[in-house]
Order: C-alpha cells, then structure tokens, then sequence
C-alpha cells in the first residue's frame, strides 16, 4: 500500500487511523509493521462488546441462569432453594476480569513502535484530516470503527439531573453497586429480554414497558409470541403502552407514567429504569459531511460490499455501518477491510447473506434468515416445519415444554430460507442451519449426510430438518 505525502508543518500524517478500539483494533495487524498507523478512541478502549456488552452480559446471565434453575430442578426430582445473589461479587468477578484485558490492550497498543494512539474525540475536517482533540492529523486511509451507543428516546425527566444517576442504559448498568428491589426496563428488544432474565432471576422485581404488542418482535412471529408468553411468568410486561416521563414520587422512588392506546395512564414505581429502548451508531459525532462520507436515513454510514464508504479512502465496519449491531458481524467486517487495505488491487467483500444472531435471555433464541412473515410478504414459496424439543429423546428427559425449532425452506431447491430457535442450547443449535445455509446444502443432505449423536439435543435440529424434507415432499 502506497503512501500518499499529505503532511504539513501543522498535522502529523499517518499510513492508516482507524476511529473505534473494538473490531478496529483488529485491523491493525501485524502486516502493518511497516506502516505508521493510529488509532483513535475516546472512550474506554476495546470497545462495546468487551467493556459494557456482549461478554459481560453474558457472564451476568451466567449466574441468573444458575438462579433460575431451581424451578427447573424441581421437574425432575432435585429439591434446590435459591437464597439470593450478591450482585456486588458477581459484577466485581466479572469486571476484575475485563478491566485489566482493557488496559492491557491499550498498553500493547501503546507500546509498538509503528502506533499512535489518541484517546480524545475525532472529528473530520476535510476527506483526509481528522481533529482529534485539539490536534489535526492527515491520513491516506481512515477508518470508521466508532461503533455506537444507546438511543435516549424523548421523554420529560429522563435526563433530568435530580434522578439521572438512577437511570441506566446498557453501558453503566452493570457496574451498579447493588441488586435493585424493582427495576422497570424501557424496550422490548434483545437487551430489554436479557436485563428481564438477569435481574429477575437474581431477585429484582422487574417491570418491562414497551410499545409494541410482544416482546423481540423482530423475531419470527411464532418465537416472538412464545417468548412474550414465557417471560412474561418472571417480569411484569407492559405492551403496547407508550412512554410519557419520568418523575420522583414523594417517597423519593422514580415513577415511570405510561398511556396505553386507550388514553389509560400507567404509573410504575421503581428503584432503578433501564433505558434499552436500542441504540444508534455514532457517526453523527464525526463530522462526516465535512469528509463528504454518505450515510442513510437511520444515519448508518453507507458502505459498498469492500466496506467502502462514498469516498474512495474511507472505509466502515461495525455498528456505525451495519444495523444489526452484531459483533461477529463486525469482526468479519474487519477482516474485510485489513485484507483491502493491503490488497487494493484484489479487494474482497462482505457476506451478509445469512447473518445469525441469538439472544440470551430465559428462554434463549436464536435465528437466521427469513422470519415466516417476510417471506409472506414477499409471496416467496416456501414451506414450514416446526419440531417441538419435547419430542427428541434429550428434550424429554429435561421434562422441557413449548420449546421448538421453526424452519423455513425453499420446495424447488430444497435448501432453507430461515431457522428460528426457542428453548435451552439455542445459540448453540443454530449452528448447523447457518452452515446449511451458508454452503447451500440441501435439507435431506443435512439430516441424513452426517450422523448426529443420541440422545443429545442436537437432534431436535436433525428431525426439524427431516419434518421440513417430509413437507416439502408434499408440494
């Protein structure tokens, strides 16, 4: 990769910056040893995923799992009690973990010899200059890593002062300094679903308000419906009700005050509102008119399948890119883009043909494809199958009820269009109609070209694929 003499007496000039340390930070490997390059974060460095997101999230369900499986034990004949949790020890073994792997990226960062690293805000002045802070800094490529944050909805008290320290969103409630008594969560999407998990199975009261009817209502209708229904015996869930504000009762508790679509107005009491009401990417924080760097309606930075922006030197990964807001959608971005910026001249794309995600809420879910309603609103051909955990040998040995395996497949090819998983593995089940999909497989190749281990649970998959066989034989 050429560079390009675009320094001055006034700004420091770099090969490559990259903007955001998550997904980012894996830009910058080793091929770039001879390159001078920087990265560009003003926040807590390595990003979303492993300061405040996905990993910590997920090492808090860990112990609410461990919680809410004294009801299931009861089922088959294992008497256990759950005598409560201590948030504290639980956030202190998971951040004594994540903090120092934080610091000691930013160290190893700091200490090679070809890196700088600036820890203000960056912002562009023209196609190829960044402020960042007070300093100007030119680049022969950029990019744009900077991720996102949570969305604040327009709600009176939410930010108000006297209060705010008792309003969260994802990012700060984890590192709270004890279990809330009730806690009232705003949304009704995959970070909604798992605080409700976490904190009630850990003993909070937890009260879920959200706009929409069903709780994940992206999901498959089927799933969305079925999760709705089970969380619905461990939180309170308020549908289809709006917001309204936000006050401080006389007793000195927050009140979240609600209007459901009658013109009823609902009060909810609370020691602690979480904001998952979703989030948005942070591009409006870059300047990026100034670089002449497109973006959509949703302010998504607008990219081709090379991750390229609007402008030929600027590339995009991650959640400021991608709607998803997926991390293993932004660590295959990021490969993308190294291999780009060391190969002009044989550029490689992105495949978000068959993007999986999973929720990791009680019960989980997990999904890739089409939902059942796309495909009726496409008027694509297709045929269902729905295989209930129940009815495989694991499933009826965990006395499990209403959970299922939905697929979804094309009768001409006879390849699926959509997987949809509700109940215990889900995230981990996944993984076979996400290989099917990505490789074209055929559904009968899949449930009889390979064998698949008895009684594990993974056999709910196997005879889903081989009912889906069965239905389309039926066309």
């Amino acid at each position: 990769m050429a560079s390009e003499d675009r320094s001055s007496p006034s700004a420091e000039h770099f090969d490559v910056v990259v903007i955001g340390s998550g997904s980012g930070n894996t830009v910058l490997g080793k091929e770039f040893a001879d390159l001078k390059v920087a990265i560009v974060d003003s926040g807590t460095f390595a990003g979303t995923c492993l300061n405040r997101g996905c990993i910590p999230s997920k090492m808090f369900v860990l112990p609410a799992d461990l919680a809410a499986s004294v009801g299931d034990a009861g089922r088959v004949g294992v008497d256990l009690d759950f005598e409560g949790a201590s948030f504290t020890a639980i956030r202190d073994r998971i951040f004594s973990r994540i903090d120092p792997i934080s610091a000691e990226e930013l160290a190893f960062r700091q200490g090679l010899a070809n890196t700088t690293v600036f820890t203000e805000e960056a912002s562009f002045v023209d196609p190829h200059t960044l402020l960042v802070g007070r300093r100007r800094i030119t680049a022969d490529q950029i990019v744009l890593a900077a991720g996102s944050r949570p969305r604040v909805p327009e709600l009176l008290g939410i930010d108000d002062p006297r209060w705010s320290h008792r309003i969260h969103t994802s990012d700060t409630i984890m590192r709270i300094d004890e279990l809330p008594e009730r806690i009232v969560i705003l949304g009704g999407g995959f970070i909604a679903a798992e605080f409700a998990h976490i904190f009630s199975a850990l003993g909070s009261k937890v009260t879920v308000v959200n706009r929409s009817g069903r709780m994940l209502r992206r999901e498959d209708i089927d799933i969305s419906k079925s999760f709705t229904e089970e969380l619905a015996w461990r939180a309170s869930l308020r549908m289809s009700e709006d917001l309204v504000a936000i006050e401080e009762d006389a007793g000195g508790h927050l009140v979240v005050v609600t209007v459901d679509p009658y013109g009823v107005d609902y009060m909810y009491p609370a020691d602690v509102v979480l904001n998952a009401t979703g989030r948005i990417p942070n591009s409006d924080r870059l300047n990026l008119p100034a670089a002449g760097v497109e973006t959509d309606d949703n302010d998504f930075v607008v990219v081709d399948e090379h991750q390229r922006t609007s402008v030929p030197h600027i590339w995009a990964l991650g959640d400021i890119c991608f709607p998803g807001l997926l991390k293993h959608v932004a660590n295959a971005e990021a490969r993308v883009v190294r291999h780009n910026l060391l190969n002009p001249d044989g550029l490689i794309s992105s495949d978000h043909r068959f993007v999986p995600h999973a929720v990791f809420s009680n019960p989980q879910v997990a999904s890739v494809g089409a939902t059942e309603q796309r495909l009726r609103q496409s008027e694509t051909p297709y045929v269902a199958f729905t295989q209930q955990y129940s009815d495989v040998a694991y499933g009826w040995a965990m006395e499990d009820s209403g959970h299922f395996v939905k697929l979804l497949g094309d009768p001409a090819s006879r390849t699926l269009l959509g997987a949809h998983i509700i109940g215990p593995q889900a995230a981990t089940l996944i993984q076979v109609p996400i290989q099917a999909m990505s490789f074209g497989q055929r559904v009968d190749d899949v449930a009889r070209g390979q064998y698949w281990i008895h009684p594990a649970l993974p056999e709910v998959v196997e005879n889903a694929l081989l009912g889906l066989a069965r239905e389309m034989d039926r066309v």
